[in-house]
């Protein structure tokens, strides 16, 4: 009996061999193609899982690293993507995301998460304007670099905290700020602001134009900006005819709140014709003139944002958040008030006294001073005449 039972416990194991066998005897030709292309039994679904990412340890690595927002809103990653793998996330702080009370946080979480691993040392030798494809559907970041690729920007929002994060599922980069809403065309149309995209012929710009407003009003619309998205459609036809033009705009809130005078004074927070970037915009001397679409009405810098980090002003007003969107031909920036009109005259004569040699010395304390004979030629006026609306 006892002889039976060893000799089936070998059958059984002899079989076992067999079969394994069976299942791993390829020639050298399907072993090399394996390599690139897994064989039925480990693919795709195994794989997959073998690399898998458990969604739930996602959240509380966002919530260890101090991104509360994001970490709430991981879960809704399970039900809105089918990635499962390897990612990458640029994680925008809760205080940042906190300015955008229009924003859908799980949308922006989707829109800052990319599938793969891009970890600080491989996003610096990207190419200027590389795209890459979010977790939400045909919406991508686009990466750009200073010229030693010391400074890494996620459309166009600086990544000043790399690598807070990196166990080989999951990496984590730390943003200034956050990347607003991005549009349906940011995988496609945004392709032209990369530097190595060649301007359009002159037959062309109208057409470029009608894309770059289309773009602007959508992204608009659900960052918070509806008002500003209105006003660009009900100034189409005028704006159609500039080359590139700038916004300082209040957000919808603001306006409701306490800026009913951006709407009456819309043209007088457009200069047309100049596509002012962050990067151009702060470092604008005070006294420069800007001239806007209100004929005659112009503004001027009054404290150079560039100098110690001094917060940039224009007619006296602090700007709130700088490039808060832009594309190939509109740049649109954050205020914290509407634009008072202001006698530049005078005001360029406060700052030529208040800056001898350093322009960012104190306005304020320049004013008290000279309290009694400044205070009676600068004029301030928040008049409407001429404005009739939008």
């Amino acid at each position: 009996m006892a002889t039976l039972l060893r000799i089936m416990i070998l059958i059984s194991i002899l079989a076992s061999f067999s079969t394994v066998a069976a299942g791993t005897s390829f020639s050298d030709s399907e072993s090399a193609f394996s390599t690139l292309s897994p064989s039925p039994a480990s693919s795709p679904m195994t794989l997959l899982q073998e690399n898998t990412l458990p969604m739930s340890l996602f959240g509380p690595i966002l919530a260890d690293l101090g991104f509360a927002d994001f970490a709430a809103a991981a879960p809704s990653l399970s039900t809105s993507t089918v990635w499962r793998g390897p990612i990458t996330v640029f994680a925008a702080t809760d205080s940042s995301v906190l300015t955008c009370p229009s924003c859908s946080v799980p949308l922006l979480l989707q829109e800052h998460t990319v599938p793969g691993l891009f970890p600080i040392h491989y996003l610096s030798t990207l190419a200027f304007g590389t795209k890459i494809e979010t977790l939400a559907p045909g919406r991508c970041l686009t990466i750009t670099s200073t010229n030693n690729s010391s400074r890494i920007f996620v459309g166009g929002v600086e990544v000043t905290h790399p690598d807070l994060f990196n166990n080989g599922l999951v990496v984590v980069h730390g943003l200034q700020g956050y990347v607003s809403h991005l549009s349906p065309f940011s995988c496609s149309i945004e392709r032209m602001t990369s530097l190595t995209f060649l301007p359009p012929p002159p037959q062309a710009e109208a057409f470029v134009m009608r894309l770059m407003l289309r773009d602007a009003m959508l992204r608009l619309r659900i960052s918070g900006y509806t008002v500003l998205a209105i006003a660009l459609k009900v100034k189409y036809a005028e704006l159609m005819d500039f080359s590139s033009f700038t916004v300082f705009a209040l957000d919808d809130p603001s306006v409701f709140s306490s800026g009913q005078s951006f709407v009456t004074d819309f043209r007088f927070h457009v200069v047309p014709n100049r596509l002012l970037l962050a990067e151009e915009l702060e470092h604008l001397p005070a006294g420069t003139i800007l001239p806007t679409m209100h004929n005659g009405h112009n503004l001027m810098v009054t404290t150079n944002g560039g100098i110690q980090h001094t917060p940039m002003r224009i007619n006296y007003v602090q700007m709130a958040r700088l490039d808060l969107l832009y594309n190939l031909k509109i740049a649109v920036h954050g205020i914290t008030a509407p634009f008072p009109n202001v006698n530049l005259t005078a005001a360029l004569e406060v700052i030529q006294l208040g800056h001898p040699g350093s322009q960012h010395a104190s306005i304020s304390s320049q004013k008290n001073q000279q309290s009694s004979s400044m205070n009676s030629r600068m004029q301030w006026s928040m008049e409407n005449d001429h404005h009739h609306g939008l």
